[in-house]
């Protein structure tokens, strides 16, 4: 038996399909991370800012774990390493920081 050859391994075509929607998921963790970062209370009072924090912590965490979900997927998993949810693992694990910071 050979070895297949190069030309027939699509491992590279493969990683830059999947890629997309982890990068989509990523970006968005990031940008909801962004939001609740820098979203800052006038006061004790300021229910509407708490409520801002509280949204873009949770849109965070959940598109963080979509990210998670998609790398769950044995042919994701099989061709994309654990560096592609890293990013997107720390935002969330950051929006729940400050989830709990807030409340």
């Amino acid at each position: 038996m050979t070895s297949p050859s190069s030309v027939d391994d699509d491992r590279g075509c493969l990683r830059l399909v999947l890629a997309v929607p982890l990068v989509l998921l990523t970006l968005l963790a990031v940008c909801f991370c962004w939001a609740a970062l820098i979203i800052h209370s006038s006061g004790s009072w300021d229910d509407d800012a708490y409520a801002g924090i509280t949204l873009a912590c949770v849109l965070a965490i959940g598109a963080a774990g979509a990210v998670v979900g998609v790398w769950l997927l044995p042919s994701v998993r099989r061709v994309m390493g654990w560096g592609w949810t890293g990013p997107a693992v720390v935002s969330g694990v950051i929006a729940v920081i400050r989830y709990l910071a807030a409340s």
